[in-house]
């Protein structure tokens, strides 16, 4: 008996050590098959997304955001009272009773989304009927929503994100992975009943955030240009318009709008058609603002100068069975230099300066620029534009030359007049500054990109001084002017292709206005197009005036000072000191230090010095300056004679009348004939010593100027 009970308790004391080791290897040694089955029993995985990456200015000004918000859930497994529970969600939540009921009645689910993104209000209310009446069953997820701080400002640039936070359009959809980092996985424990232990009737989640993309926008720049846009579509009644801002030297997008914009906080409220961002995506026939680049490809080949003469036919140029005009009916021009061509922006010429390049060289000169090509920018839906293959016809290739035959974008154009004003390099335009890490902090800056250099510094230099000429007192594009800055640009004033079948629209146009200031030293280059402008169509009078004053504000912004012209830059000038200005008085003018025909020390012209023989055809002319190659296309001829006159002491010579005109108009038609001048004051001329139809016997002339 007594050995049957050592052997039991031997027994009982072995299998009690064997279930000791066991809950002991159970407790202590992992065990991937035990965890993933606990994991099963004890927790419920939701998927949430991560905090989206902000997106700012260029000066740190919030453009995208992300906020938290509430997501409200329901395990139907525990409520038990599920007429009281549809009450509340609906009194909430305005959600209809039969959705409510399809999801908190189906036992058979533990997680079911009620709605996502609630605000803190309706969160509350929710919170405080259930604890009140005593109901479980219901609870909230801290999540992030996407805001726009801004409502309709950049929208077509920024796009817009969908319900899961992934972008959709613009730099949301770009910039996607980048912003939006990794979606995480959160675990929702349980009782051993299976029941979900909500603390507090709430989730929260430390999900990574994405990176901070930071833009080189600038915010204020946009808004003038969205508004200035918005105004013009209004004065004109067009259909729409664009804009574009580019940093001269970088092609960095300082701001970039279409009128009709959308507000990204509703994006699913307006059609597609708004949220396109056209200065990307739409190309169209521009104009009379390629002649520039014809002209640019001439001057780069060595084929003209500015001063080289064509024959304008008198305004009817016959090509085979057709015949080309001018845009204007009463430009009859019979002679015009290269620089008299783009001032006045002639068809027939810039046709015989294409007929003088040839077929290849133009089409050449046009790919160079970028056009036919994606630039590169970082924004999705970029057109291509249109340059057309096979072989150019003489009739094509004239219209071509003037920006008909050929498709282009708002950016491509703009990003060739920056080609330009840099001083000959075609650069990948770019929106995004840096993107920051979140977990890292580490920044990853954008760098200026040259693609090639499209003209040497000296055609460069001739071009902007050409350029310059068209917003001088005889050019198309005086209305682009800035008082204090000079500006270079041109005019376009281009007919609308027929959308819905061949050929133009009767009475469409699109007017445009392309430049840069301050034309000596370039900042800011600037693209205005204004489609179907039904009270006016000239570029000039609707276009011009607008990127007049967007250019305006963005000088004023960037704190640049007035160009100012005085004593010493005027006597230093190789052109003017011949003419012995004198005395400014210790006053200084607000004009342009290197004005058109000017100052010939400085670094723009510095490249351009070559001297160029004047020519009577249309051979390349040899010496001479580059502000001398303009000259026929400024000086007031009789204005020069009556002063030459007075200069030699003739008694019957008056002082002609100035009044109105810039000081650099008045030195231009000056330049040359002995007679000094002294300037008093700052804006146009309001009058003069001697008085004009007076006397200029004494060889000196007192300029009064006033705003």
């Amino acid at each position: 008996m007594r050995a049957r009970i050592v052997i039991l308790l031997v027994f009982l004391c072995g299998l009690w050590s064997i279930l000791i080791a066991r809950a002991a290897f159970l407790q202590i040694i992992p065990n991937q098959r035990l965890q993933s089955l606990e994991k099963r029993q004890f927790e419920s995985v939701v998927t949430l997304n991560a905090r989206r990456g902000d997106v700012v200015d260029r000066n740190g000004h919030e453009l995208a955001v992300s906020m938290a918000t509430y997501s409200v859930f329901a395990d139907p497994k525990i409520i038990e009272e599920p007429a009281k529970v549809r009450k509340i969600l609906f009194r909430a939540l305005g959600l209809q009773p039969k959705v409510i009921d399809q999801k908190i009645r189906d036992k058979k689910k533990r997680f079911v989304w009620i709605q996502r993104s609630v605000d803190r209000p309706t969160k509350d209310l929710i919170e405080s009927n259930m604890k009140a009446q005593k109901l479980r069953g219901i609870g909230f997820v801290t999540e992030s929503k996407r805001v726009y701080p801004n409502d309709r400002l950049l929208s077509n640039v920024l796009g817009f994100v969908g319900q899961e936070e992934n972008g959709l359009e613009g730099l949301e959809l770009r910039y996607n992975d980048q912003l939006k980092a990794g979606r995480k996985k959160v675990s929702m424990k349980k009782d051993a009943r299976g029941r979900p232990l909500i603390v507090g009737s709430q989730m929260f989640t430390q999900a990574p955030d994405g990176a901070d993309v930071q833009l080189t926008i600038d915010r204020e720049l946009q808004f003038v240009l969205e508004q200035e846009l918005q105004g013009a579509v209004a004065t004109h009644e067009a259909d729409s318009a664009v804009g574009v801002v580019l940093d001269a030297q970088t092609s960095e997008v300082l701001a970039m709008a279409s009128s009709g914009t959308f507000d990204p906080n509703k994006a699913s409220d307006f059609t597609p058609d708004r949220k396109r961002n056209r200065p990307v995506t739409d190309a169209f026939e521009p104009g009379s603002t390629m002649k520039t680049f014809v002209l640019a490809g001439a001057l780069n080949s060595g084929l003209i100068e500015p001063k080289t003469q064509f024959n304008c036919e008198g305004g009817a140029f016959r090509i085979g069975k057709r015949v080309i005009h001018e845009a204007d009916a009463h430009h009859k021009f019979e002679k015009l230099t290269a620089s008299q061509i783009l001032m006045y922006s002639s068809n027939i010429g810039t046709t015989k300066v294409a007929f003088k390049m040839g077929r290849d060289l133009v089409k050449d000169t046009y790919k160079q620029f970028g056009f036919g090509e994606k630039s590169g920018i970082d924004l999705p839906g970029e057109s291509r534009g249109i340059i057309q293959g096979g072989q150019w016809s003489d009739h094509l290739l004239a219209n071509i030359s003037f920006g008909h035959g050929i498709a282009a974008t708002p950016l491509q154009i703009a990003n060739g007049y920056a080609a330009i004003a840099n001083g000959g390099f075609l650069k990948k335009p770019f929106i995004v500054k840096s993107i920051r890490d979140s977990e890292t902090q580490d920044v990853t800056e954008m760098k200026p990109q040259v693609i090639r250099q499209v003209l040497t510094p000296d055609a460069a230099a001739k071009m902007r001084l050409m350029l310059a000429a068209v917003t001088s007192g005889d050019g198309t594009g005086t209305n682009a002017r800035v008082p204090g800055y000079p500006v270079a640009g041109k005019t376009g004033t281009a007919q609308k292709v027929n959308p819905n079948g061949r050929g133009y629209i009767k009475g469409g146009y699109v007017s445009s206005f392309a430049g840069f200031l301050p034309a000596n030293d370039p900042r800011f280059v600037i693209y205005i197009a204004v489609d179907r402008p039904r009270k006016g169509y000239y570029g000039g009078s609707v276009a011009a005036p607008v990127f007049s004053r967007v250019a305006k504000f963005a000088v004023r912004r960037a704190g640049l000072a007035p160009v100012l012209i005085n004593e010493e830059n005027i006597i230093k000038n190789a052109d003017l000191a011949a003419n012995d200005v004198d005395g400014m008085d210790g006053e200084e003018t607000r004009l342009p230090k290197r004005p058109v025909l000017s100052v010939q020390d400085t670094p723009m012209i510095a490249s351009a010095t070559a001297t160029l023989k004047t020519s009577e055809t249309n051979s390349a002319p040899k010496a001479e300056s580059a502000q001398d190659a303009l000259k026929p296309a400024v000086v007031d001829v009789a204005t020069s004679d009556i002063l030459r006159k007075a200069a030699s002491a003739d008694p019957n010579a008056a002082v002609p009348n100035l009044e109105g005109l810039t000081l650099r108009e008045v030195l231009t038609r000056i330049s040359g004939t002995g007679v000094k001048i002294r300037v008093h004051g700052e804006g146009v001329v309001s009058k003069t010593v001697p008085a004009a139809g007076t006397s200029l016997a004494a060889k000196e002339l007192n300029i009064y100027l006033n705003h």
